[in-house]
């Protein structure tokens, strides 16, 4: 394969990964500076903890995603690597856990995660079974600006079902016909929805075959365009998964939808009473539930765009809240240096410390639904107790285009020498710039401007005691902001 040496792209990292538009910022040459830039970082970092010279390939279900895994295999051989290629497309925690659990270097998985469509990507793994840190992508971002590329080698490799693994280990944690039983007997129908992802066809593998009627998939089938739109479980793009709980909610019977992104490591559902869930929801009610239950005082992990009512119950519990920067690596830095109950960002991804430090949509799902069958009580109904008890909460984000990267800066200087002392008469009582900046008003209520790690967005996140507080924070921040953004 010839290789063009010469394409003077910057290559940067962002949250989690590196990505960019296929044919224009993701390309065969760009991809095979990253892959060799890792695979040398992957072997100067942790040579000396772990002797294998195996690396898992991976890949979703995009266009060209397999195509671009397979390319890229005579470049991780030159490096004097062996590499294990999925036999099919995966999860982006499937590869992280395998990656643990076989004792390997690490894992490049060709994925785009949540982007739109025409993007592609890499994530990074480590051989913990987490993200590399924002140190280990600088390096590697250095090593590409040396231009050292490699010849490539061809070698045989290994293929193996990382997919089928992975989803082993999760059953083994679970009593998975117990839990097929009880929600049975609760008369209740959830639907999984794939998005056209990398989860798709898991939830067959989970139950045996024997979920049918119980637990059923969704747009499982291959889609490169995802519907039309990304594949983010956001609230805007589950059309198709409302519709069919609304057709299936019948009189004694209740629906629950449970979405994954195009990946797999991130999730949303859609409660019995047909509302819009996400993780600031969620990691509430898997606080309440697990911590209650798992008798241990283990801190939690949050990122500074979640929810008060996470400290709330966390510090109830008296457990310490780890407040950290957006991107799931910094929650699995403390996962990996301590013991951790969870941990979660606002974007969907949930981690558990007794399984992995790693997001994991497919975990999270099913102990959403064993947590579900144990109790024996609807997940709507557990969630009324936690806004009564911890709320009123309302949550929303708004992300507005932002192509102009380099006036990221002076957006930021403009709004830390503005700040304002009241907002929609509410007083600013403090200002924290752990990751953009973040105007705290009162309880449950907080506003903060962030940049994207991983596409052109300036993002404007707010919680509020009421929805119309919410819509009036949101709109004074976006009035806040719209001339220096021009």
């Amino acid at each position: 394969m010839q290789v063009d040496q010469d394409v003077s792209t910057n290559i940067e990292f962002g949250t989690d990964g590196w990505r960019g538009v296929i044919g224009f910022e993701f390309n065969i040459s760009n991809l095979i500076k990253v892959v060799v830039a890792s695979c040398q970082e992957l072997q100067f970092q942790y040579s000396d903890k772990v002797k294998s010279k195996k690396i898992i390939i991976g890949y979703d279900r995009r266009f060209m995603a397999e195509y671009f895994a397979k390319s890229i295999i005579p470049f991780v051989n030159a490096c004097g690597l062996e590499v294990i290629l999925s036999s099919s497309f995966v999860t982006t925690p499937s590869c992280s856990f395998c990656t643990r659990e076989f004792g390997i270097l690490g894992a490049l998985v060709i994925t785009a995660s949540h982007n739109p469509y025409n993007w592609l990507g890499l994530k990074i793994k480590n051989f913990q079974g987490s993200s590399v840190n924002k140190l280990f992508t600088k390096r590697v971002e250095q090593r590409i600006k040396l231009g050292n590329i490699t010849e490539p080698i061809q070698a045989s490799y290994e293929t193996k079902d990382i997919k089928k693994f992975h989803i082993e280990k999760i059953k083994s944690f679970f009593d998975i016909n117990f839990t097929l039983e009880r929600l049975k007997s609760m008369n209740i129908r959830i639907f999984m929805d794939a998005m056209h992802g990398s989860a798709a066809n898991s939830i067959d593998l989970i139950f045996n075959g024997k979920a049918n009627g119980i637990i059923n998939g969704i747009r499982e089938d291959s889609d490169p365009y995802f519907s039309g739109n990304p594949p983010e479980p956001l609230i805007n793009y589950l059309d198709e998964l409302k519709q069919i709980l609304l057709l299936n909610s019948k009189e004694g019977i209740r629906t629950l939808g449970i979405v994954f992104d195009g990946d797999g490591d991130r999730l949303a559902v859609i409660d019995e009473k047909g509302r819009y869930c996400s993780t600031q929801i969620l990691m509430p009610y898997f606080i309440n539930y697990l911590g209650l239950k798992s008798k241990n005082n283990f801190p939690v992990a949050k990122t500074v765009s979640g929810s008060d009512i996470i400290t709330k119950i966390s510090k109830e519990q008296n457990r310490n809240v780890y407040e950290l920067p957006v991107g799931f690596k910094y929650i699995a830095e403390k996962m990996i240096n301590e013991e951790i109950l969870i941990g979660g960002e606002e974007s969907g991804g949930i981690g558990f410390g007794d399984f992995l430090p790693e997001r994991d949509a497919l975990f999270a799902a099913i102990v959403l639904l064993n947590s579900i069958a144990y109790q024996e009580k609807y997940l709507c109904d557990s969630l009324d107790e936690i806004q009564k008890k911890y709320g009123p909460s309302f949550y929303n984000r708004i992300d507005i285009d932002f192509s102009n990267q380099s006036k990221k800066n002076i957006v930021e200087n403009y709004i830390t020498q503005n700040i304002p002392k009241f907002i929609c008469d509410y007083p600013v009582k403090n200002v924290s710039k752990i990751d953009g900046i973040k105007l705290r008003l009162n309880d449950n209520h907080w506003l903060l401007f962030r940049f994207s790690g991983t596409e052109p967005l300036l993002r404007l996140y707010c919680e509020a005691p009421s929805e119309e507080i919410l819509i009036n924070s949101l709109n004074w921040s976006k009035n806040f902001i719209k001339d220096v953004i021009k």
